[in-house]
């Protein structure tokens, strides 16, 4: 069995590495039940402490990681340099961390335990049962704090999170277009079930039902090939006079395949995608969009992470949820 370090007594204790330093050394500044709790935990493991450790332990490395799955794509990237903005202004460094598949799972947990970031900030879209079970397991035996950016778990609220209401955007968003004059509107939303786009899907279908629509959903991705084989197909078997795209791209890719098939935007169909992209703007026409103020959810995650690091011994949970706007362009009457 390998020799156990105060990763595995902070683990085992549910504690934070400063915090088994602490009791081991400092008794006096840590709650008895929790002292206990790591002595438990130390004999249990055998762990030793060595000099080296205990300095780890009770400073603070003053990084925090940055957790992504595609630093290129630009909302991401935005968001990113609002977070290093911030963090510069309190002293911290930051690492970024590459997480495009579930199979780099176990080695970037290793990676973060070892290199003793004070918090994380989470930017995956995606986030699958093994990606899961690491931020969980980063999170709660670990106990390094941690801030889901941009996206959220609904299945575990005990994350807190930074966004926008994407369920009341796309509840606007699709009312808007009934107030036109709408009546067959469609969602172009992701075949990957990324829970931002689930949200967007909950907020028009309850629009919908509101108004006495026709659900109407296409599933398609970012990808040029595939979307316009999806989107294609969509709009030659169904009637469609209103279109909401959970992303911009997707929202544009729909109508340049609209008017490759004759439709006049607006006049013909209205559009609006979601984020408010330098694409949107670059487009013809422009695109009306939902206003995602992304780099003001790096920074304001940043501030949220900054707390908790602050605070460890209290729990923060819950979201933060900044304004969002429509911006009627071209696309929309």
């Amino acid at each position: 069995m390998d020799k156990a370090t105060i990763f595995d007594v902070a683990a085992r204790a549910k504690v934070s590495n400063a915090t088994v330093s602490r009791a081991l050394n400092e008794p006096d500044k840590v709650k008895p039940e929790t002292r206990k709790r790591v002595l438990d935990a130390a004999e249990e493991l055998g762990y030793k402490a060595n000099a080296f450790a205990r300095g780890l332990a009770s400073s603070k490395s003053t990084q925090v990681a940055i957790v992504v799955s595609d630093l290129a794509r630009a909302s991401v990237a935005e968001m990113v340099k609002g977070i290093i903005e911030v963090a510069s202004s309190y002293s911290y460094s930051t690492l970024i961390f590459n997480s495009p598949g579930d199979e780099m799972s176990d080695n970037m947990l290793k990676d973060l335990v070892s290199l003793h970031v004070d918090g994380i900030l989470y930017l995956v879209d995606e986030i699958t049962e093994n990606k899961y079970k690491m931020i969980k397991t980063l999170k709660d035996d670990y106990r390094i704090p941690m801030v889901l950016v941009n996206t959220v778990y609904p299945n575990d609220k005990s994350f807190l999170s930074v966004g926008i209401d994407y369920e009341k955007a796309a509840y606007e968003a699709t009312k808007a277009l009934v107030q036109e004059g709408r009546r067959y509107i469609s969602l172009f939303s992701t075949k990957k079930r990324y829970p931002v786009s689930e949200l967007k899907e909950k907020g028009y279908l309850r629009a919908v039902n509101d108004f006495d629509l026709t659900p109407s959903i296409c599933y398609t991705s970012g990808n040029l090939d595939s979307n316009y084989k999806d989107i294609t197909d969509f709009i030659e078997r169904k009637e469609v006079d209103g279109v909401i795209g959970v992303r911009d791209s997707i929202a544009i890719a729909c109508m340049n395949i609209l008017i490759d098939h004759g439709f006049r935007v607006p006049d013909d169909v209205s559009i609006i995608g979601f984020q408010n992209s330098r694409s949107s703007l670059l487009c013809r026409p422009q695109l009306s969009t939902i206003n995602v103020p992304i780099h003001e959810i790096g920074g304001t995650a940043m501030k949220a992470l900054t707390s908790l690091m602050q605070k460890e011994d209290e729990e923060y949970v819950g979201q933060i949820l900044l304004d969002h706007s429509i911006i009627n362009r071209k696309t929309t009457k």
